[in-house]
């Protein structure tokens, strides 16, 4: 039999295991709280890298999983860590998105369309709103998706992040002078892409709602006539129409104006909504968005046309939020 004292000991070493599993526990739980206070941000950051919101969505969570398997407790600057980590993470993905693109089955990336972010528009001051908005334009991200992986990840986290480019060289393996440069390439780039726009919602709405008014009425010449004469159209509808008209990219006012006549009967289903930093449309049927349309207004015409209706990815999109 063993006697009081080794029973004794037992109960010491199972106080000591409990008082180590709690004091693990806290240090968890306050390990998940600090992390939560970077959610948003590194959100921000994966989107602008992946212009996907599951993926995004992903890249956040597994630099969760990196956090808790770290010495975090080493961590001088958390914010900084996670955010080169998320960026790391995304590097990664578009690397390996890029690699697949050069498989055969790549037709149809002309008219890729990220995913958007859907809000009501503002019933007052919407100028204001625009201002704490934290969203970044469909357009941008159109232009992002063209960068080289490297080149796109230096852009976004110096330029809309003010990340260091010594912590952004570690990510890419490059000197910070090299990185410097991948900065500056893509900064050309985006700034001799994207396209101008016109920064004032309320003038933005007028032309939408003039664009969606000539649609439901079926007015061909009043479609025309709020078009810039070079517009765009970028139409997504998903990875299985790829390659077929489905998912295109037109150009010029009357092809455009004409493709919109086909498709008036989705006119009385849309709704002026926020599509990321812009006006834009949601057609909504049976509660489901069928389509999301992005808008750039530049001098009173719509300069470009950016539309969602893959039904894969507009599965994902919460439209209860939105306005009836």
């Amino acid at each position: 039999m063993r006697g009081q004292g080794d029973m004794g000991g037992e109960r010491d070493v199972r106080g000591e295991q409990d008082v180590r599993r709690q004091r693990d526990a806290r240090g968890q739980q306050r390990l998940a709280e600090r992390f939560e206070e970077h959610r948003g941000q590194l959100k921000a950051v994966a989107y602008r890298m992946l212009g996907s919101l599951a993926e995004a969505e992903d890249a956040v969570q597994e630099a969760w999983l990196r956090l808790d398997r770290s010495e975090a407790d080493g961590i001088d600057n958390l914010g900084a860590w996670l955010t080169t980590v998320t960026g790391r993470i995304c590097l990664d993905l578009l690397r390996s998105r890029t690699a697949r693109r050069e498989e055969p089955m790549t037709e149809g990336f002309d008219s890729f369309v990220p995913d958007p972010v859907l809000r009501a528009l503002p019933r007052a001051d919407p100028e204001a709103e625009a201002l704490h908005t934290d969203s970044v334009g469909i357009a941008l991200l159109v232009v992002l998706e063209r960068l080289e992986p490297a080149e796109r990840l230096a852009f976004v986290l110096h330029d809309m992040f003010a990340v260091p480019f010594d912590d952004i060289a570690a990510v890419v393996e490059r000197s910070p002078a090299a990185t410097r440069q991948l900065a500056s390439r893509a900064r050309r780039r985006v700034r001799d892409a994207t396209p101008a726009a016109e920064p004032d919602l309320g003038r933005q709405r007028r032309v939408v709602e003039a664009f969606l008014a000539a649609s439901r009425a079926g007015d061909f010449e009043a479609l025309v006539s709020v078009l810039h004469p070079d517009v765009v159209l970028r139409a997504d509808a998903g990875a299985l129409a790829r390659g077929v008209a489905a998912s295109k990219v037109v150009r010029g006012a009357r092809t455009v104006a004409t493709g919109a006549f086909h498709f008036r009967h989705l006119a009385p289903l849309a709704r002026v909504v926020l599509v990321n930093d812009a006006v834009g449309t949601v057609a909504v049927s049976d509660g489901r968005p069928v389509s999301v349309t992005y808008v750039t207004v530049a001098d009173g015409l719509i300069t470009g046309l950016y539309i969602l209706s893959d039904p894969e990815r507009l599965a994902g999109l919460d439209v209860s939020a939105l306005e009836s």
